[in-house]
Parts: C-alpha cells; sequence; structure tokens
C-alpha cells in the first residue's frame, strides 16, 4: 500500500493522504476547491468546480493515474441546485470518458465549500 501526497494539490486540512494505492487501484480523498498556494476557497460555483477537478487531477497524477483511468467518484453538493452547473463543467472535464457516479447533497462541506468530489481510478 503506498500513501499518496500531492506536491501540486492543496495540503491536506486534516490526518489522511491525498490518496492510498493499493492492488492497482488509487483510492482517493474528497478533493476541496482550494487554491493549491492561497489555501482558501475559490469563490462561485463553478470556479470552484473546475478547482476540484483540477486539485482531484493533481493527486491522481501523483497517484500514477488520471482522469482517463478514473472509474467511480462521487460528487457531495451542498446545494442540488447547483448539479446543472457541475454537471456540465464535469462532462467537459472527462470528455468520453464516463466513469460511474454518485451525487449527494450534504447539509455542509468542509471550509464551507460547495462542492467535494472523492473517486476511485486504475493505477498503470
Amino acid at each position: 500500500m503506498d500513501l499518496i501526497t500531492a506536491s501540486e494539490a492543496p495540503a491536506a486540512i486534516g490526518p489522511y493522504s491525498h490518496a492510498v494505492v493499493r492492488n492497482g487501484l488509487a483510492y482517493c480523498s474528497g478533493a476541496l476547491p482550494l487554491d493549491p498556494e492561497s489555501m482558501t476557497l475559490v469563490e462561485g460555483i463553478e470556479a470552484q468546480s473546475e478547482q476540484v477537478l483540477k486539485n482531484m487531477a493533481a493527486v491522481l497524477s501523483a497517484s500514477g493515474s488520471s482522469l482517463a483511468q478514473v472509474v467511480k467518484t462521487t460528487i457531495f453538493l451542498a446545494n442540488m441546485a447547483d448539479f446543472p452547473v457541475v454537471n456540465g463543467i464535469y462532462a467537459e472535464a472527462f470528455g468520453d470518458h464516463k466513469p460511474a457516479r454518485s451525487t449527494v447533497q450534504v447539509a455542509a462541506l468542509p471550509l464551507g465549500a460547495s462542492i467535494e468530489i472523492e473517486c476511485i481510478a486504475e493505477v498503470e
């Protein structure tokens, strides 16, 4: 088992690894819409969705994987009304690749974020 810390992603805000790689799979912790340099939330659901996917891609890269190798995602939204915007940005990021996905509304997310995404991906 390999514990992954991605230098291009925001630092973990708790006692966890960005990802754990085991048996050819990367289990990625939830990515938040933090700017990796300032460690502050970006503003607005569009910017937050884009930043989450950038941060997730950085963790996947550090794990030896990529968005194209994602097999399952879970999207956590503070407001399900944001789903159409998030869905469009998500579809753009993944292109023709369509991993399995769940989307749920939650009561709150860390640091007041509007979105968080976790994933499982194959590792080369």
